[in-house]
């Protein structure tokens, strides 16, 4: 993409509603607009991130098995109201009425669609395990909205359910979505910490929510720091082999790692001192196992192998995709600016021209951006007739992990510069090998 063509609307100036760093950020690198109070607009750079976050999400639950479907955003209240969620939900469901004066709501979950959905098709054991999900907008009216897409009213989250015939089968999903949540956040460069937690309104007596540290989390977490140690690495996982799977989820839920909400002093005072750590947490995801309570309420029965009929074991699995956009940012960033992964970033690297209207420098621009982008790779090229200085700031901003710099200084003796976002270092290399070089961080072969 070639920034001169690119709607990127870069703000010099942090917007006075800004209050944590994603935000800050988000909003001046031209991601997001405020369009009300915790809802925005997503423009072209945040929106392409959106879904290569989304993309990632999909991949990962293939591996493990699950099934993509969409749900409606507007849901029926009776059905709520069969599960006896309907009253006790609270004001953050945003309830109104269609023009026939039937009762709907927009969905802050979807347990009760997605029950409603399988007890209707449904009726035997041999049809399961079952896991469904989607990856949807949903609406909590959030009282004082605050900190962007940290915690907007309308955001956008991936939501599985998984029905079981048996608790142990259940859990053994349960497992498996855990396994796969530590695969997925890898990918985006994220370590996320898998912590005891308060199952909250969708109920359940298994859970763990993924926390990212960062200073500006929301939680208080308490943790041994041997867990910061752990990596799941490429590891090659069966998915059906439920001894592996628990393997996993000992390894990294043994060592103690909580919120403030189910913090046991006792508990992690028995951790060494010199590994008791106390920080800051956003959640990113949670996993819930909650049995028969929506199944029994709802009717979602199943023939068992005995010809009984018995209540499935569900269980509900979350990640925020959008969420994850902050807390990444969160994690990665510095005073100039965003510094994404390798594995998120909008452009695979940028491209600096020092002198705009040189012929040289143009060319080998142009050489540079067409080998990259023959190469399946997206990089994106500054041609504005800007100063050096203005776009290296815009680069610094979006926090391209590479940047290829070009000049007619460096072209006379045949060489261009090419600098890490994240180190900051600086290489100066013939344009063909920062071509290799780029290529190579992004497993592709180079031409």
């Amino acid at each position: 993409m070639r920034l001169s063509r690119y709607f990127l609307p870069v703000l010099k100036e942090t917007p006075s509603e800004a209050q944590i760093v994603s935000h800050r950020y988000m909003l001046r690198a031209g991601m997001i607009k405020q369009a009300s109070a915790g809802i925005y607009s997503w423009l072209p750079m945040g929106f392409k991130l959106l879904r290569k976050l989304e993309n990632i999400v999909h991949e990962e639950q293939a591996k493990a098995g699950h099934i993509a479907m969409q749900m409606p955003t507007l849901q029926s209240a009776d059905l709520w109201r069969e599960s006896g969620r309907y009253d006790g939900y609270g004001e953050e469901m945003l309830r109104m009425q269609d023009r026939h004066g039937r009762d709907m709501l927009f969905s802050p979950t979807a347990e009760e669609m997605f029950t409603d959905v399988f007890r209707s098709h449904v009726t035997s054991y041999k049809d399961l395990p079952l896991t469904l999900y989607q990856i949807q907008w949903k609406f909590r009216d959030e009282i004082r909205p605050r900190f962007g897409v940290m915690r907007g009213r309308e955001f956008y989250m991936k939501d599985g359910y998984t029905f079981d015939l048996t608790k142990e089968d259940a859990l053994h999903a349960y497992n498996r979505h855990l396994v796969s949540y530590l695969r997925t956040y890898e990918r985006m460069g994220l370590q996320a910490i898998p912590m005891r937690a308060d199952s909250g309104p969708i109920g359940g007596d298994y859970t763990h929510e993924f926390l990212v540290l960062a200073e500006t989390g929301e939680s208080e977490v308490f943790y041994d720091s041997e867990i910061t140690d752990l990596s799941f690495g490429d590891r090659q996982i069966d998915f059906d082999d439920v001894a592996q799977c628990q393997a996993v989820l000992e390894e990294f839920t043994s060592r103690y790692a909580r919120t403030d909400e189910t913090h046991d002093a006792a508990e992690f005072a028995k951790v060494p001192e010199a590994r008791q750590r106390t920080a800051r947490g956003i959640e990113v995801g949670q996993i819930f196992y909650f049995g028969t309570q929506y199944s029994e309420s709802m009717g979602a029965l199943v023939q068992d192998g005995d010809g009984n009929k018995v209540p499935v074991h569900m269980g509900s699995h979350g990640i925020g995709v959008s969420r994850l956009l902050g807390a990444i940012i969160e994690a990665s960033h510095d005073d100039k600016g965003i510094i994404w992964p390798e594995g998120v970033t909008p452009f695979h690297c940028g491209i600096v021209n020092l002198k705009t209207g040189d012929e040289a420098a143009d060319a080998a621009c142009e050489a540079i951006y067409k080998s990259l982008s023959a190469l399946g790779l997206e990089p994106l090229y500054d041609d504005r007739n800007e100063r050096a200085g203005g776009k290296f700031a815009t680069m610094d901003l979006i926090g391209l992990p590479w940047r290829i710099t070009v000049g007619p200084r460096g072209l006379k003796n045949g060489v261009v510069e090419l600098t890490s976002r994240r180190t900051g270092e600086s290489e100066e290399m013939p344009p063909e090998q920062a071509i290799a070089r780029i290529a190579e961080i992004y497993g592709v072969i180079a031409k």
